[in-house]
C-alpha cells in the first residue's frame, strides 16, 4: 500500500501534466529580478550618492525654511499694513496737502499778475477732471494703475535695471513707483508737518522725498494699506489734488487755472498732456518757464496716450499739430521784482508764511511796468557793449508814493532774485543835491541868490584839509543857486550846505524819506552817503507833491479768499509836510532848468515839462537820473554789483536815456500837463546909497535888526559871495 501510494504520486505530478508555473511560484522566480535594482543602487553609493543625498537634504531644508520664513514675513507685513490702514485719513482730509497757503497779487485794475506760495484750486476727483488729463496721467505715470495691487515688481525691476545700466545706484534715478506709491510720498507716509519738529518746510519735504531702502519698504507697506483703504479712483483723486505741477500750482485745478485760465474739467487732450508731462520735472518743464520744452514733453505724452489706446491716430495728429499754449492771463505774469517787494512789505503770517489763501490788491500798472522793462532792454540792446555785466534798476511811482512799476535788474520776469531797486544801497552822488537846495529855500533863500564857485578848502576835525572840486574841473565864479544846481556844481552845494547847517540838510532829506544812514561830513552835500533807488525816488515824489513826505507803497489791500472785508490796508502814502509849498514849487522850477539848461538834456520829452537831477558817485561807480513830470516820478540807477567803476557813463548819459525811453512809453496817450512850479520873482536892483550892505533874503529881513543875527548873516554872505 505504501509502495503503490508513492508511485502514484510520481505519476500524477510528473507525467500527466506539463510543467507550468503556479501563482505561488511566481514570487520566487521574480525575487532575483527585484534584487537587481538593489544591487544597482548599491553600486551608486560612495561619493556620488553621498553628495546627492546632501544636496537633496539641503534643498528640502531651505525650501521648508523659506516657506516658513515667508509665512512669518507675510504675517509681519500684514501686521504693518493693518497698522498703516488704521492711520490713513479719510479721502476728504487727504486732498489738500499744502503746508502753506497761496497768495495772488492783483494790479491796480484787479487783474492777477503774480502768484506766490502754494496755489490750490477747487477740489477735483478722478471723475470730475477732464478724461484727457486722467488718461494722460495714467499713460505717463502708471499704465497698469487699475490692475496692480499698489506696487509693481515689474516696474521696480525695470527701474533698477535702467539705473544700473546708466551707472547709478539701484535706487537712484528711476523709481518704478506706481501712482499709489507716489501718492504715499505726497502724503509723506502719514507724517504731517509740524513747525516744532522741523527747521522749515523745505527740510520736511526733503525728508518725505528720501529714497533709502527703509523708506522704499515703508512706502510699499503704506501703498498696500492705501489699496485696501481706498478705491483706485480715490487714490487718483488724492494724487490729482496734491501733486505739484509747476508755477506754484498744487493740483490739477490750480494748474489748469494757472496755465490755461479754465477749469480742470475743460482741458483738451494737448492741455491735459502738457499738465501730465509736468509731473516728472514740474519746475523746469512748467510752460511759464519754458513753453517750447513743455510742448515737446506734451507731444511725448500724446504719443503714449495713442499707444495705450486713449487717443486715436487722428486725435493724436490733431493735438500734436496744435500744441497747448498759455492763456493771455498766464502770459501777462510780470512784475516779479515788484511782487517780491510787496510780499516782503506785508506781514509774514499773511504773505511768506501764510497758511491761508490770500489776495493782495496792489498799485502796479502793467502798462507802466512793461514800459520800464522795455526801456532797460532797449538801451542795453542798442547802447551798451555786448557782454557788459553792468546792471540797471528803475522805479516809477505816483506823487503820493504809489509804485506803478519796478525793475530790479536787467533780467526781467524773475522772482526771488536780488532786487537792486530796493536792496542795493549805493552812493547817490549829485542826485542828493536837491535836498541841499530844498533846505536853503525853506530857510528863505531865493533861487536867484548867488554863490561863488571857486577853489575851496575846509579843515575837517580828525580828517584834515578837504578841497572838493567840480566834476569838470572848471570854476564859474559868481552863479545863482539855480545855475549851480543846473550845472551840478560841487563847490556851491558844499557852501550852501555848510551855511544853512549840515544837520538841517540831513533832517530835511530824512523827512523826505531817505532812511539810510547819512554821513555827518561836508561831503554829505555831494551825495557821499548811500541810499536805495526806492528811497531816492520816494523822496523826489515828496518834492513833486508840494513838499510833503511819502512812504512808497505797493500793497493796497489784503484779504483772505472768500472774505469780503480786508484784513489790512495800505501802509504808505503822503505823510507830514517837510518844506513849505512855495519852496517846493520853486525847487521844481530850479530842477526843470537842469533839463532845459543843464546836465539832464537827454531826458527831455518834447513839449512835456520835465524836472530832475543827474547823479554820478565817486569814481563813477554809480550813475543816477531821477526826475518827474506832472504825472509820474521815475528813478533810474546804473552800475556794477561789485562796485567796478563805469566806463564813460555818468548820470547825464545812459541813465537819462533809460529814463527818457521809459517815460515816453509811460506818457503815451496821456494829456500834457504843466509841472506845478513857481518861477521866483527876479531880484530888483534898488539903489541904496545909505546902506551899502548886500540885500538879505526875505526871511532874514522879516526877522528885524538884531545885531548878532546881522553879524551871522554877514558871515554867511561872505561865504556865499551873494550880491
Amino acid at each position: 500500500m505504501t509502495d503503490s501510494r508513492r508511485g502514484k504520486n510520481r505519476l500524477v505530478a510528473d507525467r500527466r501534466y506539463p510543467k507550468t508555473p503556479t501563482k505561488a511560484s511566481q514570487p520566487r522566480k521574480a525575487a532575483p529580478a527585484k534584487r537587481k535594482p538593489t544591487r544597482a543602487k548599491a553600486k551608486r553609493g560612495g561619493i556620488i550618492g553621498f553628495l546627492t543625498g546632501i544636496i537633496g537634504w539641503v534643498f528640502r531644508f531651505f525650501f521648508r525654511l523659506f516657506v516658513r520664513a515667508g509665512l512669518v514675513a507675510a504675517i509681519i507685513v500684514a501686521g504693518f499694513v493693518g497698522y498703516e490702514y488704521t492711520t490713513l485719513p479719510e479721502v476728504s482730509d487727504a486732498l489738500d496737502g499744502r503746508a502753506r497757503g497761496s497768495v495772488q497779487l492783483l494790479d491796480r485794475d484787479g487783474v492777477a499778475f503774480a502768484w506766490r506760495g502754494d496755489q490750490f484750486g477747487e477740489v477735483v476727483t478722478a471723475d470730475t477732471v477732464s478724461p484727457h488729463l486722467k488718461n494722460a496721467v495714467i499713460a505717463t505715470e502708471d499704465r497698469r494703475f487699475y490692475s496692480h495691487f499698489g506696487i509693481s515688481p515689474r516696474g521696480v525691476a525695470s527701474a533698477v535695471r535702467i539705473n544700473l545700466s546708466e551707472g547709478r545706484g539701484p535706487l537712484s534715478g528711476h523709481g518704478g513707483s506706481t501712482i499709489t506709491q507716489q501718492t504715499a510720498k505726497l502724503l509723506c507716509l502719514g507724517v504731517t508737518y509740524d513747525p516744532n519738529d522741523w527747521k522749515n518746510e523745505a527740510e520736511y519735504v526733503a525728508d518725505c522725498r528720501r529714497g533709502s531702502l527703509y523708506r522704499k519698504a515703508k512706502e510699499a507697506v503704506y501703498a498696500l494699506a492705501m489699496e485696501i483703504k481706498y478705491t483706485n479712483d480715490e487714490i487718483l483723486s488724492i494724487y490729482l489734488n496734491r501733486a505739484y505741477m509747476g508755477g506754484g500750482a498744487y493740483g490739477a485745478a490750480a494748474a489748469a487755472e494757472r496755465y490755461f485760465s479754465k477749469p480742470a474739467s475743460a482741458l483738451t487732450p494737448q492741455e491735459g498732456a502738457m499738465i501730465a508731462g509736468l509731473l516728472t520735472a514740474p519746475s523746469s518743464l512748467a510752460p511759464t518757464s519754458n513753453l517750447e520744452r513743455s510742448q515737446a514733453r506734451a507731444a511725448t505724452v500724446l504719443r503714449l496716450m495713442n499707444e495705450q489706446g486713449f487717443l486715436t491716430d487722428e486725435q493724436t495728429r490733431a493735438a500734436q499739430a496744435n500744441p497747448a499754449t498759455l492763456s493771455d492771463k498766464a502770459k501777462t505774469q510780470t512784475g516779479g521784482y515788484f511782487a517780491d517787494w510787496v510780499m516782503q512789505s506785508g506781514p509774514d503770517f499773511f504773505t511768506r508764511d501764510t497758511t491761508e489763501d490770500v489776495v493782495i490788491s496792489t498799485t502796479l500798472d502793467q502798462r507802466i511796468q512793461k514800459a520800464a522793462e522795455d526801456a532797460i532792454k532797449t538801451v542795453f540792446a542798442t547802447k551798451v557793449r555786448e557782454g557788459s555785466k553792468a546792471q540797471a534798476a528803475i522805479v516809477v511811482m505816483s506823487a503820493d508814493g504809489a509804485v506803478r512799476g519796478m525793475v530790479g535788474g536787467r533780467q526781467t520776469n524773475v522772482s526771488g532774485v536780488f532786487n537792486r531797486a530796493t536792496q542795493a544801497k549805493r552812493q547817490t552822488g549829485s542826485a542828493f543835491k536837491p535836498f541841499v537846495y530844498a533846505t536853503a529855500l525853506e530857510l528863505g533863500y531865493s533861487p536867484y541868490d548867488r554863490v561863488t564857485d571857486e577853489p575851496f578848502c575846509m579843515n575837517i576835525p580828525g580828517s584834515g584839509r578837504w578841497c572838493p572840486e567840480n566834476y569838470s574841473g572848471n570854476y564859474y565864479g559868481s552863479v545863482t543857486l539855480t545855475e549851480a544846481l543846473a550845472k551840478s556844481l560841487n563847490i556851491p552845494a558844499v557852501k550852501i550846505s555848510e551855511s544853512v547847517g549840515r544837520d538841517l540838510v540831513r533832517k530835511v532829506s530824512e523827512d523826505f524819506g531817505i532812511q539810510s544812514s547819512l554821513t555827518d561830513t561836508p561831503a554829505l552835500a555831494l551825495g557821499a552817503s548811500e541810499a536805495s533807488l526806492l528811497e531816492m525816488t520816494g523822496a523826489y515824489a515828496g518834492i513833486l507833491n508840494g513838499g510833503s513826505s511819502v512812504t512808497p507803497y505797493g500793497l493796497v489791500e489784503l484779504r483772505l479768499v472768500g472774505e469780503d472785508h480786508p484784513m489790512m490796508g495800505s501802509g504808505g502814502g503822503i505823510g507830514e509836510r517837510v518844506i513849505n509849498e512855495e519852496a517846493s514849487r520853486q525847487l521844481i522850477w530850479m530842477m526843470e532848468k537842469v533839463i532845459t539848461e543843464g546836465t539832464g538834456g537827454r531826458a527831455k520829452l518834447g513839449d512835456r515839462q520835465v524836472a530832475g537831477k543827474t547823479g554820478t558817485s565817486q569814481e563813477a561807480r554809480d550813475a543816477w537820473f531821477i526826475g518827474f513830470t506832472a504825472d509820474y516820478v521815475t528813478g533810474v540807477w546804473m552800475g556794477y554789483d561789485d562796485n567796478t567803476p563805469l566806463a564813460g557813463v555818468t548820470g547825464s548819459g545812459l541813465p537819462a536815456e533809460i529814463w527818457h525811453e521809459a517815460m515816453v512809453r509811460v506818457h503815451n496817450g496821456l494829456p500834457v500837463r504843466p509841472l506845478p512850479m513857481i518861477e521866483p520873482t527876479p531880484p530888483r536892483q534898488v539903489a541904496q546909497p545909505q546902506q551899502p550892505q548886500q540885500q538879505q533874503p526875505a526871511r532874514q529881513r522879516d526877522q528885524g535888526g538884531n545885531a548878532l543875527e546881522n553879524a551871522l548873516n554877514q558871515i554867511l554872505r561872505d561865504i556865499l559871495g551873494r550880491n
